[in-house]
């Protein structure tokens, strides 16, 4: 186990380079699977959760190598074995494995997959899919078997627009049996870097990024090489950080259609951006800022996964602002540790109201998940004194090279080992 130590009040100046997408990342893996051949992702993120899909990848016998940001990965000899718990509890992503296995072998057993607890997050919706393609399904508690004599397409409408199951879909149906229509999809960029990372292994999908994706199965997928899109929530945490303490910070290597929901609530807190075509120009003072409300919503809205570390910013900016969460029910765990710094928040069910003050006061906290962690880390760096920050696993879990990057430009922070 880690901890990460704050030395807060430092203010920041200079770049950061933005890594590859922990979202995306944790798809492409396992969807090396479906792939006849190899595969090369490139722009990969040196996160813990790549270490455990690589681990997943070498039970099943596949051939990982890993080289700077770049995985090679050929499953020509894999086995399709069960995933055990002690595999599938490491990270959430893992239920990507269901589909793939699923569209390659039309069978699969795993354990439910782990990863943060921020609400019960089922995988209703991905079995629906799965059956509807022709799988059976059988539970035997936290054990999943998933079975078809074949995969046939079909219209499959999700009942909320999930990025999990519409990567898990369109895994198991890129080589179903004629055409497979989703309909409510996902539009998140995540998906579209799926699907163009299946269409050069030669996948037929059209549609991606879209509300409805149709895809016509194909029997065999050759090599490709893809790479690993911006992470826009990495992105969105160096604004948010910039926009606390920073000068003049500069971030780079990203796209600026990914960020137009935070950029627009960040200019209403009167936060200063230069937006260009692959880099964004933070220039702030915390003496300007004032509250705003959010409520998360899925792409292009503002996404859950940034709204934990926003309201860090929410805490020390003038007047009221509100987060209203209706993705994740169990996502205001980070806020009982920011009120230990000093932070006003008042919590009703899925609405959190944050009266700013003047100044956080660092102390010993908890990570209680990935994101919850970051918005923690911008609280140090804004608070007065030394912050400790506990579980800091769970941060490694989706931020390449934190310390690294925050020491780069000023950060007095530094990464323990318990």
């Amino acid at each position: 186990m880690h901890r990460i130590i704050i030395h807060g009040g430092k203010r920041l100046n200079g770049e950061i380079n933005i890594s590859g997408a922990k979202n995306s990342a944790v798809a492409l893996i396992p969807g090396a699977i479906l792939c006849d051949e190899n595969v090369v992702i490139k722009n990969v993120p040196n996160i813990s959760d790549v270490d455990s899909l690589e681990e997943m990848l070498l039970h099943l016998n596949a051939k990982i190598e890993r080289k700077n940001n770049e995985v090679f990965i050929s499953s020509s000899n894999i086995k399709n074995i069960p995933i055990k718990k002690d595999l599938a509890k490491k990270l959430r992503a893992s239920y990507y494995f269901m589909g793939a296995l699923l569209g390659k072998f039309k069978h699969v057993e795993m354990c439910f997959p782990g990863g943060c607890t921020i609400g019960e997050r089922p995988i209703d919706i991905h079995l629906r899919g799965f059956r509807a393609l022709g799988a059976t399904v059988i539970e035997n508690g936290d054990n999943f078997i998933i079975h078809a004599d074949k995969l046939v397409g079909t219209k499959i409408d999700l009942s909320f627009a999930s990025v999990g199951a519409t990567i898990n879909l369109l895994y198991a149906a890129v080589k179903a049996e004629g055409k497979t229509i989703i309909t409510n999809a996902a539009k998140e960029p995540e998906i579209i870097n799926v699907a163009d990372y299946l269409n050069k292994m030669g996948a037929k999908i059209v549609g991606a990024g879209t509300s409805e994706i149709i895809i016509e199965g194909v029997n065999y997928l050759h090599s490709c090489e893809e790479s690993v899109i911006p992470d826009r929530i990495e992105t969105g945490t160096y604004e948010i950080i910039a926009a606390a303490i920073g000068d003049k910070i500069r971030i780079n290597n990203i796209n600026p259609y990914y960020m137009e929901a935070l950029n627009n609530k960040l200019k209403e807190m009167n936060v200063n951006l230069s937006v260009d075509d692959n880099k964004i120009e933070v220039l702030n003072s915390t003496d300007y800022l004032k509250g705003c409300d959010v409520v998360t919503e899925v792409f292009p809205g503002f996404p859950t996964d940034l709204q934990q570390v926003l309201a860090t910013l929410m805490a020390i900016s003038s007047g009221k602002s509100s987060i209203k969460e209706t993705i994740y029910e169990n996502r205001f765990n980070n806020l009982i540790e920011l009120e230990k710094m000093g932070a006003v928040i008042k919590i009703e069910g899925d609405l959190a109201t944050i009266t700013g003050v003047k100044e956080l006061n660092g102390c010993e906290v908890n990570a209680t998940d990935l994101r919850a962690g970051a918005g923690l880390i911008v609280a140090g760096l804004i608070a007065k004194g030394t912050t400790i920050i506990n579980n800091a696993d769970y941060i490694l879990r989706g931020y390449d090279s934190i310390i690294e990057k925050l020491t780069n430009i000023g950060a007095d922070i530094e990464l323990q080992e318990v």
